[in-house]
């Protein structure tokens, strides 16, 4: 029967073991392997020689600056300094900016767009203003459109004072001033062409007839405006006799009926009468007598009267609907 071995030693007993032989035989032990554990550097105190003012005995430590060995982990780096703080805080504002500057960029190309466009457009207007109130646009050339009695060389002769003004500057008083000398004239218009023509847009009164006086006959329109006067009667314009003159509601009546007359009923009247205004009548160049009635429906009253057979000495078309003649 084989013998057992004996058991191995535990752990402190092969520790003592091993004092023992190297206590028996030092230089039989093997080299250690393990490396020996790293402390951390002690900083000492270095006095900076600068005195506290209130007390002059008492001075300032600052702890040295860790220089650290050759052997040691940041073995040649420098401590750090103020000036390293600040350095590293101007570069992450930069960063910081950066990093906006990146997230608003497109706002801020809105923005930049829009205030491009407003100058732009306070640029153009003003410039247009200033150019248009310049010599660049200055009166130069007046016309007259619309004169057919009126003579034209007058009219511009009367608007003389214009010439040579910025469009937009023209005195529409001054014009008025002198275009009130011309009877004949019912309104007018201006009209700027740049960049030097005025136009100015004409419409005559319209004569109806004439209203026999001391000083002869006087032509005048629908509003009762005199236009002119003569010793004789004009062709083509029949007598008035409305009571009340020119400012009355017969006048007026009368005037209406005349001016609604087309060309071809208007050439044959020799006259026409009125004492109110609901019984105008006219009187044909033949001695037919119309009996108008008011002013209204004159178009259509026309149109019987056209269409009514010849033949008879009165016409009462005052009720265009049932006309009558005898």
């Amino acid at each position: 029967m084989r013998r057992p071995g004996p058991l191995p030693a535990p752990a402190e007993r092969a520790s003592e073991e091993r004092s023992r032989r190297a206590l028996a035989d030092p230089e039989g032990l093997p080299p250690l392997t393990e490396e020996p554990r790293r402390r951390a550097p002690v900083l000492p105190f270095r006095r900076t020689g600068r005195p506290d003012r209130e007390q002059p005995d008492r001075e300032e430590l600052a702890p040295e600056p860790y220089a650290a060995g050759a052997d040691e982990p940041g073995a040649g780096e420098r401590s750090v300094r103020w000036g390293d703080v600040w350095r590293a805080t101007r570069a992450r504002r930069r960063a910081l900016r950066s990093e906006i500057r990146r997230f608003t960029a497109r706002s801020r190309r809105r923005r930049t767009i829009l205030l491009v466009t407003l100058a732009s457009l306070v640029l153009l207007i003003v410039g247009s203003v200033g150019a248009a109130y310049s010599p660049l646009f200055a009166v130069q050339r007046i016309s007259v459109t619309g004169a057919k009695a009126l003579d034209e060389a007058a009219l511009q002769q009367a608007l003389a004072a214009q010439m040579g003004r910025p469009l937009p500057l023209v005195d529409d008083s001054e014009v008025k001033a002198a275009l009130v000398g011309f009877p004949l004239i019912e309104t007018y218009t201006l009209e700027a062409r740049p960049p030097h023509d005025l136009v100015v847009k004409i419409v005559e009164r319209t004569p109806i007839g004439v209203v026999r006086s001391d000083a002869g006959f006087t032509v005048v329109d629908a509003a009762g405006v005199v236009l002119s006067t003569t010793d004789a009667q004009p062709e083509g314009q029949p007598v008035i006799d409305a009571r009340g003159g020119l400012t009355s509601h017969a006048f007026a009546a009368v005037g209406q009926v005349l001016r609604s007359l087309p060309d071809s009923v208007h050439s044959l009247v020799a006259s026409a009468r009125a004492t109110t205004r609901d019984d105008v009548t006219l009187t044909l160049q033949d001695g037919t007598e119309v009996l108008w009635g008011s002013a209204d429906d004159s178009a259509k009253k026309a149109t019987v009267l056209l269409v009514a057979p010849d033949g008879y000495a009165y016409y009462d078309v005052s009720s265009p609907s049932a006309p009558i003649v005898r």
